[in-house]
């Protein structure tokens, strides 16, 4: 009895430490020389070009490494949950995402001052690419249509509460294996005839595939910025400092042109 009696003390003890939120934060960072961030695998986050290494998420951390002095680890995840998960277990320092800054999620986590203004929208075909069909410019129009996002996309919420402005069903499908840019590949091809993506992406998917149409709103402007744990108030105001040098220096207004602006990136 005494054995098992012990044996149990020592299973709750263990998942009660596991249970407990990191503390690691930029200090200890320092100290080791390296910032573990996460970002999703696309023009938005990193992706490989050639034998080159791009991404907007990507050139702003070498950006931050250069002022810093410390290592990035840059690791890739496509499910922003998973994310989160992941950054409260301590297997990452940051969320290199543009995250919109919601009541909800700002009461979990720490948010770096806003990096861009964003928006959802809704990606379509031209008439051109489908049929002489005419792309939806209303939301009224969206009633009875089936519109399809990532899993655990931002936009589910407003798409919920779009159905409520115009008093009619939208069906939605969320995507477990796709991010924003690989739905807007699919409606290019003509699998899907709707998706719902972050304007940036849209923009940049835009840029590869003139067929698409995203010059419908869905959601309002949207602060977002990168997210860090509650326990890393010392890194959070280590990234705020870095992100306004970035911003002083020109480097963050050339990057965003690089991936949001130029016609010929």
């Amino acid at each position: 009895m005494l054995v098992l009696v012990l044996v149990t003390m020592c299973m709750l003890w263990h998942l009660h430490t596991r249970s407990l939120p990191t503390t690691r934060d930029y200090p200890e960072i320092q100290k080791e020389g390296i910032l573990r961030l996460v970002t999703e695998y696309n023009q938005s986050g990193y992706y490989i070009a050639g034998d080159t290494i791009e991404g907007f998420q990507y050139e702003l951390s070498q950006a931050i490494s250069k002022i810093s002095g410390l290592e990035i680890q840059t690791h890739l995840e496509m499910n922003l949950t998973e994310s989160f998960e992941a950054l409260e277990k301590g297997q990452y320092d940051v969320i290199a995402r543009n995250i919109p800054i919601t009541s909800d999620v700002k009461s979990q986590y720490l948010f770096t001052e806003p990096l861009i203004l964003n928006k959802q929208v809704l990606v379509q075909r031209t008439a051109k690419a489908n049929d002489g069909k005419k792309p939806l410019r209303n939301q009224l129009e969206l009633g009875g249509k089936t519109l399809h996002i990532s899993q655990n996309s931002p936009a589910l919420l407003r798409i919920r509460n779009l159905e409520h402005e115009i008093g009619d069903t939208i069906y939605i499908v969320e995507e477990p294996r796709y991010a924003d840019e690989q739905l807007a590949i699919l409606v290019a091809k003509g699998d899907i005839d709707y998706a719902v993506c972050d304007q940036q992406i849209a923009l940049l998917s835009q840029k590869q595939l003139p067929e698409l149409d995203i010059e419908t709103d869905i959601s309002f402007t949207q602060l977002q910025s990168w997210a860090v744990r509650k326990t890393s108030p010392i890194l959070l105001d280590s990234l705020n400092s870095w992100f306004r040098r970035i911003r002083e220096e020109g480097t963050f207004e050339a990057i965003y042109r690089k991936y949001y602006t130029e016609s010929d990136n």
